[in-house]
């Protein structure tokens, strides 16, 4: 099976996770809602002036273009994840202690999984689940401090945790879309929305070199990993790429531990030891049955493989990859494959 979504979205979790101990550092010269502000305009920021520069230099552009069609997908994403995910996290930290609180943020990526299985019927199997299972351990060791204390800033958390579910599902309709441009759109409309809610709660923007540092965190952390994240979505659906995604805070452990200059602790190589063994069950997955492709209208990058075996039109762009309109005819073959997109059908009880 193709490996490059598995890539994307380890690469995805790693930017983020690295990201993490960072942003921390610069925590202290301000306030978690300003701080949150900043990094996501860093990231929308970066990746607007990234889609100038290719412009300007004349690079070809390979990615299909956000469509009118996708605007309502796009709108619930924004609102789920951009907006109402941060304003629910912040409210919830600010009646939460720090340690329940990191142990709480791995419910997002059960709730991606579940959203995708129960409300988008993608195909999530026994080996995936226990695979899953063992990445969320993993990360739930590596977070725990002792015991939570569960109260209302716990259920904000994981109405965030929902939201952003919500938002990687609602994404992942989306994927075959520029996932620059639609990281782009995300990261300015939650950073704006950050930070004008800090900014009304009395916040004050930090010194330019604090605002610079969370611009470039924000931009790699959040604005990469997020493109990077789309891709994967493309590539794996939402239930396996939210899996790999919670990843991300044993990346960030591993960084932290140079930063302090500690050595792994047994916590840190019990956590490791269950997420390896949940990615090794997700790696020597094998899903091959008959399946049936229905007839299908889209854009996206392609090249012409076993699923573009179509005509071209005057105007449709030359070499490979490419973008365009095209349409896919009925067809029943059987191979390897993910829940990416072109293999978004149901199955049996079998």
């Amino acid at each position: 099976m193709p490996r490059s979504g598995v890539i994307l979205a380890l690469a995805a979790a790693s930017l983020f996770g690295l990201s993490t101990p960072l942003a921390k550092l610069l925590l202290g010269a301000a306030g978690p809602w300003m701080m949150a502000g900043l990094l996501y305009l860093g990231a929308g920021g970066g990746l607007a002036l990234t889609l100038l520069a290719r412009r300007r230099l004349g690079l070809a552009v390979t990615e299909a273009p956000l469509r009118r069609a996708d605007l309502p997908w796009l709108t619930a994403a924004i609102a789920t994840g951009g907006v109402l995910g941060p304003v629910f996290l912040m409210s919830g930290l600010a009646r939460l202690d720090a340690a329940s609180a990191s142990l709480l943020l791995n419910l997002e990526g059960l709730a991606t999984m579940s959203i995708a299985w129960l409300a988008f019927r993608e195909n999530v199997d026994r080996r995936l689940l226990i695979g899953a299972a063992a990445i969320l351990a993993g990360a739930a060791l590596l977070s725990w401090r002792g015991g939570p204390r569960l109260d209302g800033g716990a259920w904000l958390i994981a109405l965030a945790c929902l939201c952003w579910g919500l938002d990687n599902n609602l994404t992942r309709r989306l994927s075959g879309a520029d996932p620059l441009q639609l990281a782009m759109l995300k990261g300015l409309t939650a950073g704006l929305v950050n930070l004008l809610l800090a900014l009304g709660q009395g916040g004050a923007l930090p010194a330019g070199g604090v605002i610079l540092a969370a611009g470039v965190v924000g931009f790699f952390g959040y604005g990469l990993s997020l493109a990077l994240f789309v891709l994967a979505l493309r590539h794996l659906g939402a239930a396996r790429t939210g899996a790999y995604f919670s990843l991300a805070p044993f990346m960030g452990a591993v960084l932290a531990l140079p930063l302090a200059g500690e050595a792994p602790s047994p916590r840190l190589i019990a956590a490791g030891g269950l997420m390896a063994m949940g990615l090794w069950l997700h790696l020597t997955e094998r899903h091959e049955h008959d399946h049936a492709h229905e007839a299908l209208a889209h854009a996206h990058r392609h090249r012409h493989d076993a699923h573009h075996r179509h005509a071209h039109h005057p105007g449709d762009p030359s070499g490979e990859p490419h973008s365009h309109w095209h349409s896919h005819a009925p067809l029943i073959h059987k191979h390897p494959h993910y829940p990416d997109l072109h293999h978004r059908h149901a199955h049996g009880g079998g």
